[in-house]
């Protein structure tokens, strides 16, 4: 009976995310996925070959992607992922950045770049972080207007749904879409980088470049008809701003 007891009211830690590790060293793989299950999360690593059946099969909280075997195939796996999920997704490579690689990888959907020799505790740190401020953006309020309209975009609350000038629905992350609300609510004007972090919550990220990673890639998404416009404006060693007219919509 006690046994019974034991196995019934003892149960193994809840898993704090579903991490996909892809690497095509399999030592360091599996070294990577054993961190991550001594520290509570459910991982699988894989080499290169089978991503698409882990992608579409499993509900991942998180993907890390090593870029060792050569940085344009990391890029190549990347499209491939963004091309089918919207998971978070850390890179990884040895060595030095030159700042090209990084930024590259963040214009592509990466939500991090890490460089030099990996270390196993901050890669789980960043792991953490992300799924930090991913749930944080899930319970941020949501604005009580019916949204705006801006330079023949539309952004619409209910649904969270951008709208592009040519009438296509653009698919925002729950911090781009802070992001861009926090700018609408203050058009023309100049919004400093802290000001941006605690609208989007990222500044409970102990890697607070993420508000640069996030306009880099909303940047992105805004272009539609408006590719000879650059609508978030860079005001050097201060913040971003955006410029155009808004509406608020009902």
């Amino acid at each position: 009976m006690s046994d019974l007891f034991l196995s019934a009211d003892i149960a193994a830690p809840s898993p704090i995310g579903r991490a996909l590790i892809i690497d095509e060293d399999t030592r360091r793989r599996a070294s990577i996925v054993s961190h991550f299950v001594d520290n509570q999360w459910a991982a699988v690593g894989t080499g290169q070959s089978q991503i698409a059946r882990h992608v579409q099969c499993r509900q991942l909280s998180l993907v890390a992607l090593s870029a060792r075997s050569g940085f344009g195939n990391a890029l190549d796996v990347l499209r491939q992922i963004r091309s089918r999920s919207h998971v978070p997704l850390i890179m990884y490579r040895e060595g030095v950045d030159d700042g090209v690689q990084g930024v590259l990888s963040l214009e592509m959907g990466a939500d991090d770049f890490m460089t030099g020799s990996l270390n196993l505790h901050e890669l789980l740190a960043r792991a953490r972080a992300v799924l930090r401020r991913q749930e944080l953006g899930r319970l941020a309020p949501q604005p009580s207007r019916g949204g705006y309209r801006f330079a023949g975009w539309e952004l619409q609350h209910a649904t969270r749904a951008l709208i592009c000038p040519s009438g296509t629905s653009v698919v925002l992350t729950r911090s781009e879409y802070a992001l861009l609300c926090a700018l609408l609510e203050a058009p023309g004007r100049t919004l400093s980088r802290l000001h941006l972090m605690r609208a989007t919550r990222a500044h409970d990220d102990i890697y607070d470049r993420s508000i640069d990673v996030q306009v880099l890639r909303l940047r992105r998404k805004l272009v539609g008809d408006s590719r000879k416009r650059e609508l978030i404006r860079t005001e050097r060693s201060f913040g971003y701003r955006l410029d155009a007219e808004v509406e608020t919509l009902y």
